[in-house]
């Protein structure tokens, strides 16, 4: 049997050392802990249309597709459901617009953090994934035995 799983898109927004992440809220997942800017692929899209789509919804800023660069993947584990899911991780050199909250609702607050000082809680894949980021890994995995 083919193995199916969910693909999620993040956005890793640099800015003089510092990296984007929101603090969760009323969500279905990681609710108080903070995470990358991010969500899901849809059916019928491309990986980099997705990520433009959750760049516009989440933070109102448009990216091309062109400008969008895969830095990372991530096998992950999910520790509640035990489903494996693989997790992309974009960068974007340029955009148009001002990094803003476009979900209140989902998104308590968005700040800049530094890469070796990130806020507890901050969701754990998220940190394997800035820490393999950081030292040039292209592929990581997490949350499977060992």
């Amino acid at each position: 049997m083919a193995h199916r799983s969910a693909i999620g898109l993040h956005l890793v927004l640099r800015q003089q050392g510092l990296v984007l992440l929101g603090l969760r809220r009323n969500t279905s997942y990681a609710n108080g802990w903070w995470h990358l800017p991010a969500g899901h692929l849809e059916r019928g899209e491309s990986v980099t249309a997705g990520m433009a789509r959750e760049a516009k919804e989440e933070l109102g800023i448009t990216i091309s597709e062109e400008a969008l660069q895969l830095v990372h993947v991530l096998h992950d584990l999910d520790a509640d459901d035990h489903a494996g899911r693989f997790q992309l991780f974009f960068t974007a050199d340029s955009y148009v617009g001002e990094v803003t909250n476009c979900e209140p609702q989902k998104c308590e607050e968005l700040r800049w953090w530094p890469l070796n000082a990130l806020p507890e809680p901050t969701v754990a894949y998220a940190g394997t994934a800035l820490a393999a980021i950081e030292a040039g890994q292209a592929l990581a995995v997490h949350g499977f035995p060992a």
